[in-house]
């Protein structure tokens, strides 16, 4: 399988190139040139497989050459080996809704699926080049911690981890910040997610830096990321055993719902894709009437969904632009303007996949103690928001991904039921433990000097 850039696809790369730069150098993000799309047949092989046997049979197919098929099965088996569930996942019900839960990683979100696939396959290119990397990734919450937890402690490996100052739930901050491996370096930015965001999209954009450090990715940008996700769509629907599912994501960047769109691309019966947005909007705008104007970042309880400039939405417009390189460029710069209005032709396109509802912190609060008093099930803040999404609908058959576990939530928890949920045993350490972070500007320059300063090269 061949990548190129939604911003340029006059050009290929291989799977080895697109996973180590993350982000195209003109700035677009990598996309297949083409897509496996399975049979009825050939879904129906795969229907009986485990987790793990179902990853290596999908993953495999956009690794080309990069890693041997023995080799991926031993590293994805290592990959899940540290979960609380054999299984990776699981489905559970609340009344006439499916929670597929996938907060069973060593962070409590649904990252680790991803992240721990990926620090394992950073390890395993390092092995075979004599290279150093130095990851720089920006999080609203979770994926920091998943991919600290994946790369802390690797050989040949750096990660700097950019997290917006005091406005992520104590336990987000803590996963992170009290890993005391060498390799880890956390810096909290003055601002919101965005502006971490976009530090590090200007840091990829200025190719002199990033390729000074051999910076690479972790973020949902990243097609790794995208290929790991994939996974657990499929794997729900062969276990509902239903004609077609739909599914309810709270998003933030658009990386989780848009594996799953990848996966109907590929031939999955998936009859609509709920976006569940919080008090932040925007995608909610831009689906249900075309409005994609950004406004100011709003903090909210459900704090990963804070995000107003969703990265993967490029993917999307490619696409559904047939994948027109030129179209996607001038739309990325209407974007960046804040001049963008999805036109009717394609919103109707984007509308035959994508729903989308908004619930506010109201909303989800009374979600959280609604389902607390009726199924005794405490429900963290972003599932809750996917929760409300899908009831406002009232779609048949539909799946809510829960994408963390409550405990990272305890404000929020506290406020809709009056109590907290435990951290799990193994991580109750994380209270009393010291943390260790480094508050910037809102500056590239001081975070590139900053991360400069800490590379030590021969």
């Amino acid at each position: 399988m061949k990548y190129t850039s939604t911003r340029d696809n006059s050009k290929e790369f291989t799977f080895g190139e697109v996973f180590i730069k993350g982000l195209a150098e003109d700035g677009g993000l990598y996309v297949p040139k083409s897509l496996k799309k399975y049979t009825e047949k050939e879904l129906l092989e795969l229907k009986n497989l485990n987790y793990i046997e179902l990853s290596n049979e999908i993953i495999n197919l956009f690794l080309e050459d990069f890693i041997s098929r023995e080799e991926l099965s031993s590293l994805i088996k290592k990959s899940y080996s540290t979960f609380r569930e054999k299984e990776v996942v699981k489905i559970s019900n609340i009344r006439e809704l499916k929670l597929l839960e996938l907060f069973y990683g060593p962070t409590l979100a649904f990252k680790d699926i991803a992240m721990q696939f990926i620090g394992n396959l950073y390890e395993y290119y390092l092995s075979k080049n004599d290279k150093k990397i130095n990851i720089v990734v920006a999080t609203s919450g979770d994926t920091g911690a998943a991919a600290i937890d994946a790369i802390k402690g690797k050989s040949n490996l750096n990660i700097f981890v950019l997290h917006p100052n005091n406005k992520i739930s104590p336990v987000q901050r803590k996963l992170m910040t009290t890993v005391e491996e060498k390799n880890v370096y956390n810096i909290a930015i003055d601002g919101n997610f965005d502006d971490c965001q976009n530090i590090v999209k200007q840091m990829f954009s200025d190719l002199k830096f990033s390729k000074s450090i051999n910076m690479s990715g972790v973020n949902s940008i990243n097609w790794a990321r995208i290929i790991a996700q994939s996974v657990y769509y499929f794997y729900t629907y062969f276990k509902l055993n239903k004609e077609s599912v739909s599914f309810s994501v709270p998003t933030g960047n658009f990386g989780d719902v848009f594996a799953g769109y990848i996966s109907k691309k590929m031939g999955l019966p998936i009859d609509k894709f709920i976006v569940a947005t919080n008090e932040n909007d925007i995608l909610y705008r831009a689906i249900s009437k075309g409005d994609y104007i950004s406004k100011k970042v709003k903090e909210t309880i459900s704090p990963s969904m804070d995000i107003q400039l969703a990265s993967n939405f490029e993917r999307l417009i490619y696409y559904i632009n047939n994948s027109n390189s030129e179209i996607t460029a001038d739309i990325m710069k209407k974007i960046r303007e804040n001049s963008y209005q999805i036109d009717k032709s394609s919103l109707e396109i984007i509308q035959k996949d994508f729903l989308s509802e908004s619930c506010n912190k109201e909303e989800t609060l009374s979600i959280i103690k609604k389902n607390y008093e009726e199924n005794d099930k405490i429900l963290d803040p972003h599932t809750a928001v996917g929760v409300g999404a899908a009831k406002k609908l009232s779609i048949k058959d539909c799946v809510v991904l829960s994408t963390a576990h409550p405990c990272k939530f305890p404000d929020a928890i506290n406020l809709a039921i009056n109590k907290s949920e435990k951290l799990p045993q193994e991580l109750e350490y994380l209270l009393d433990k010291d943390e260790n972070f480094e508050v910037l500007k809102n500056n590239t320059e001081e975070v590139k000097q900053f991360i400069k300063k800490r590379i030590k090269w021969k």
